[in-house]
């Protein structure tokens, strides 16, 4: 499967923040489970502040990408669309992001940041040479979770 990707568009926007919901354990990653999250996202103005991304495959909206550039470093979050996580898609979402990356910024460092549950997603970004390098608490959803963070030199 290839994904293209093009700016975020509001109607996606809202769609991925309204409908788009996970199953357990990871409903921790619905929009609206944290209201700055889900603000952000549905915000133009608070959206323009990072570069927000949609991904498309087979002319439907599968997916999303942020990236927030500090310096020479990108850091990425990234979602797909709740039917198509755990089917095998990830990996080539993730490198179709990199690639996209590598064509339209300069950069030295990428990350990323994962809650430590998500085992099936660290697989993922290890498997594209993302090496994990600390762990940390973030305040998010209500509470303090466990993050793992990870970087991937160009």
């Amino acid at each position: 499967m290839k994904f293209t990707f093009k700016r975020m568009q509001q109607n996606s926007a809202i769609i991925i923040a309204d409908e788009w919901k996970y199953e357990e354990p990871y409903s921790f990653y619905d929009m609206t489970a944290d209201l700055d999250d889900y603000n952000e996202l549905v915000n133009e103005a608070l959206r323009n502040k990072n570069e927000w991304f949609e991904a498309h495959a087979d002319d439907e909206l599968v997916g999303y990408f942020c990236l927030c550039i500090e310096n020479d470093n990108i850091d990425i979050g990234l979602g797909l669309r709740p039917d198509y996580c755990g089917r095998g898609m990830g990996k080539q979402f993730l490198t179709d992001i990199i690639c996209f990356i590598e064509r339209s910024y300069a950069y030295s460092t990428l990350s990323m940041d994962v809650a430590a549950f998500n085992k099936r997603a660290i697989k993922v970004y290890n498997s594209c040479g993302f090496k994990e390098t600390h762990s940390f608490l973030q305040h998010t959803n209500g509470g303090e979770y466990d993050f793992i963070h990870l970087i991937m030199q160009k």
